[in-house]
């Protein structure tokens, strides 16, 4: 805003902060980070430019760390690289791969309905732990019995 050529003291009224602490912070040298973020982003260029534009994040980072010997997270080069708008060459999109693992045949031909009872039963497969002797699906909990409580049958 300030750059903008507003003046400062109306900015820092806006934005709730004192004139002496933008002051301040205009003055303080860049952090380590900020160097760090200004000699990662070099590098990333140059070899963005080696590749002649055709990497991406990956491929970058795997350069980065693998061939350079630089000890950066694939997360910090993707950042850096959004920041200087660096991008990868659009590729050719491959279909995926097809499994070839054989599935249950479909016997109701996804035909739910059905004209009288028992004629069709439908289920999914659900995991069963087994806790003390008692079946627990999952997703359900067994209510608790309440002490001195006993349920009495009719004989």
């Amino acid at each position: 805003m300030a750059t903008d050529g507003l003046p400062i003291a109306a900015c820092c009224k806006i934005l709730k902060v004192s004139e002496s602490g933008f002051h301040m912070w205009r003055r303080r040298p860049p952090s380590a980070r900020a160097l760090r973020h200004a000699w990662l982003t070099e590098q990333i260029r140059a070899v963005h430019a080696d590749a002649r534009g055709a990497y991406g994040g990956r491929r970058v980072h795997a350069e980065l760390t693998l061939g350079l010997g630089i000890q950066v997270g694939h997360g910090a080069v993707e950042l850096l690289m959004r920041r200087a708008r660096l991008r990868d060459l659009p590729g050719v999109r491959r279909p995926r791969l097809k499994h070839q693992t054989p599935t249950a045949a479909d016997l109701v031909d996804r035909d739910f309905t059905r004209s009288a009872p028992d004629q069709l039963w439908v289920t999914d497969i659900e995991r069963h732990e087994a806790l003390t002797n008692r079946a627990v699906v999952k997703g359900h909990r067994p209510r608790p019995v309440a002490a001195g409580r006993v349920k009495q049958r009719a004989v």
